[in-house]
């Protein structure tokens, strides 16, 4: 499958990696490719060599999978750049967070309650396959679940699309993830967005990121 990745970030070259070692067809999107080139993205790709680095404008062009990795004010510039076109038809799996830094941290929501991030990106690329998943843990467990707990733990999925959530959960498993919820349609994804506050005041009492929640039924 040929993925696109929009974002350099740690969430997005975590799942660039574990993308291309799973023999995935990789390209990771930015917005200015030289000033990316010359930041710490040329030690990380000097180890993953098949990993393409290009512009937002081309990182869709022929993609099966977009994967939005970008931060929560950056995703809809990013996803305009990306061009509404090029989106249309795709799964686009949105793992970003509405995370608003304005007064320091830990940050609060900028979208919650009666809307999500997911939602704005689904209004303004109706077009679009938009999948929530993986906003709930850090970046690690989203790409090797079996770091904790053997990957026991939960992860959920929101959208619109059927079979774009059957990609998406295809994709998770093949992480290493064991159990994929599906949450509904994509105003669920309100619930796991606002799943960051509680889970930036674990990281805070906890010291580390590598926790996640589990649903025992």
């Amino acid at each position: 499958m040929r993925i696109a990745v929009l974002g350099t970030g740690m969430v997005g070259r975590a799942i660039a990696a574990r993308a291309a070692e799973l023999g995935h067809d990789v390209v990771v999107g930015t917005r200015d490719v030289a000033t990316t080139r010359g930041g710490e993205w040329g030690e990380w790709a000097a180890a993953h060599p098949g990993v393409t680095l290009t512009g937002y404008a081309d990182v869709a062009t022929g993609a099966d999978l977009v994967v939005n990795a970008t931060s929560g004010d950056g995703s809809l510039p990013a996803l305009d750049a990306a061009g509404a076109d090029n989106l249309a038809g795709k799964v686009l799996l949105d793992i970003a967070n509405p995370l608003d830094f304005g007064k320091g941290f830990p940050p609060t929501l900028s979208v919650l309650n009666d809307d999500s991030l997911g939602e704005r990106i689904q209004r303004a690329f109706p077009r679009t396959r938009v999948v929530k998943a993986l906003n709930t843990l850090t970046a690690d467990l989203m790409t090797h679940p079996g770091q904790l707990a053997g990957g026991d733990h939960s992860v959920f999925v929101s959208g619109d699309d059927a079979d774009a959530k059957k990609v998406v959960t295809e994709l998770l498993t093949s992480f290493g993830h064991t159990d994929v919820i599906d949450l509904g349609d994509i105003t669920t994804a309100r619930g796991t967005e606002m799943l960051l506050p509680i889970w930036l005041r674990l990281y805070g009492r906890l010291g580390t990121p590598m926790f996640n929640v589990k649903v025992v039924r």
